[in-house]
């Protein structure tokens, strides 16, 4: 499994923004797609963003579509996620998640909210970062 570390989480006001890292260990891009996901205390996981394999910038969900950008760095391993004009209701733990290639249709489907996004979901998870939103 790849290895993932997440990092750039904070507490900051309503409006502010953040941006969200998620640096992971070498593989090929080319083998995984990558995704977000967020979990609030005492809510299910609801999945932000999503990349394929051969893209540098993907789909989000439409809570956060306008507001947020995800994006990848194929050179770095890095992926990315910018959030901008933050609300108190984007307030959570945000996990960087990647899934094998042969897999990343249901990987895909369920962060977009097409299928639920559970620990299954996805092959490698960070650790997690908070986001917390006043």
């Amino acid at each position: 499994h790849v290895q993932l570390v997440e990092s750039g989480g904070g507490s900051v006001q309503t409006g502010e923004s953040l941006t969200l890292s998620c640096s992971a260990s070498a593989y090929s891009h080319r083998r995984f797609c990558m995704g977000w996901i967020r979990q609030a205390p005492g809510k299910e996981r609801e999945g932000v963003g999503v990349i394929d394999s051969a893209s540098a910038s993907g789909n989000l969900v439409a809570s956060v579509k306008g507001r947020f950008t995800i994006s990848k760095d194929n050179a770095k391993n890095i992926l990315y996620l910018q959030m901008n004009s933050l609300k108190p209701e984007d307030s959570a733990m945000y996990y960087c998640a990647a899934e094998r290639l042969p897999l990343c249709p249901p990987f895909m489907d369920n962060i977009q909210g097409i299928g639920v996004v559970t620990r299954g979901s996805a092959a490698s998870w960070g650790q997690g970062t908070q986001v917390t939103v006043s």
